[in-house]
């Protein structure tokens, strides 16, 4: 806790923040500890239930508020999400989060020897105050201590947030994947497929007229090349969307370049990749360079973009900024979650800074493993 006359009075309100919060887990506890007891009855188990719901709160507000009593950093959140369901699902959701337990054994340290700590801090703070040359007292420190050791995110709940994450990113992919596969289906049924079709028609009428009316079959085979070659830029366009030629060909290097060139404002490109990415990995990054651009196309009205993409360690690194107005944000719909989508099936995180006015920049983290050396790294200016 920092010196000073404005922080004594921090400390003053804590400690009667603290003492109040204390009474609470203590009156939450001996509920908690009743219906236990009292488990046998109908009336115990809603009472258990109860006090482990309400102490999250509590317990939540100790942690955003340790950080300013101790300096230390903010203390996660570790609670797991709350499945749909009814109530039953729900309440078996929360005994079986690890986080619930080691709340029960805070709500009993914090309602004892809290209070107590908080009390003497009370009159520590008071003392302070008034002998405002002395050093603060000790009891929030190691009331912040006891806190801390508590409401942190213990390994298994760590764990157990993390299997929900890739369990969601897992499910998001299928859905995600699905989609795909029923706008691929979609697109060879509408485009090519149709076209496919008119083309065999059109060869069928220009093999019967060929004797009978030789010009007419000569018109027919001129629609059906024109048919076969609109069918085949369709197709290709398709296979350009699952995996672009350009990545196969000449690498995440190569493509992200193509992209710049592509891109209807300057791009500038700075590429520093030690080694070949697995094509799984190229493909994710490709496509997620290239959604972010498009989100600098349609929304940032930049005058100026500049991508890069660094290989350091066993992670690759991705920037798109952009000079534009600002405001991007993943929750409004603008492409940014399809990304964040899209890097989670990889164990890739996604970053936006996007204030108001500008500029903004996407950064993009992939955990990589590199497959094959390349010659050296490049850069360039779209």
């Amino acid at each position: 806790m920092p010196d000073g006359f404005r922080s004594r009075f921090d400390a003053l309100w804590w400690s009667l923040t603290a003492t109040v919060l204390a009474v609470a887990c203590l009156t939450l506890f001996v509920i908690t500890l009743t219906g236990t007891v009292l488990v046998t009855v109908w009336v115990g188990i809603p009472m258990v239930v109860w006090g482990m719901y309400l102490v999250r709160p509590i317990a939540e507000f100790h942690r955003r508020q340790l950080a300013r009593v101790d300096g230390g950093e903010r203390i996660e959140s570790p609670y797991l999400a709350t499945p749909s369901g009814n109530l039953l699902v729900r309440v078996r959701a929360l005994f079986r989060d690890p986080a619930t337990v080691r709340d029960a054994w805070w709500l009993l340290v914090n309602g004892t020897v809290g209070l107590a700590l908080a009390i003497i801090g009370i009159v520590e703070s008071i003392l302070d105050l008034i002998f405002w040359w002395l050093p603060p007292g000790m009891a929030l420190r190691v009331h912040a201590a006891v806190g801390r050791s508590l409401l942190s995110v213990s390994e298994k709940s760590r764990l157990a947030l993390r299997v929900e994450q890739l369990t969601e990113s897992r499910a998001e992919t299928v859905d995600t994947q699905a989609a795909e596969l029923r706008r691929i289906e979609r697109d060879l049924h509408d485009g090519a497929q149709a076209r496919l079709v008119a083309l065999g028609m059109s060869l069928a009428m220009a093999e019967q007229q060929l004797e009978r009316d030789p010009e007419g079959a000569r018109t027919l085979l001129s629609e059906a090349r024109s048919a076969s070659s609109d069918a085949l830029a369709e197709l290709r366009d398709l296979v350009r969307g699952i995996h672009p030629p350009v990545l196969a060909d000449r690498g995440l290097d190569g493509a992200v370049q193509a992209l710049a060139l592509a891109a209807p404002m300057p791009v500038e490109v700075s590429i520093d990749l030690a080694n070949r990415l697995p094509a799984p990995l190229e493909s994710a990054a490709y496509f997620a360079v290239a959604e972010a651009l498009t989100n600098v196309v349609k929304h940032a009205h930049a005058q100026h973009a500049w991508v890069r993409l660094a290989q350091v360690g066993e992670q690759l690194s991705i920037s798109v900024r952009d000079d534009g107005v600002g405001g991007a944000d993943p929750a409004g719909g603008s492409g940014l979650r399809g990304i964040e989508r899209r890097l989670s099936a990889f164990d890739g995180t996604l970053g936006v800074e996007s204030p108001s006015g500008g500029p903004t920049e996407v950064v993009m983290v992939l955990p990589c493993v590199s497959s094959s050396p390349k010659t050296s790294p490049s850069s360039g200016t779209g």
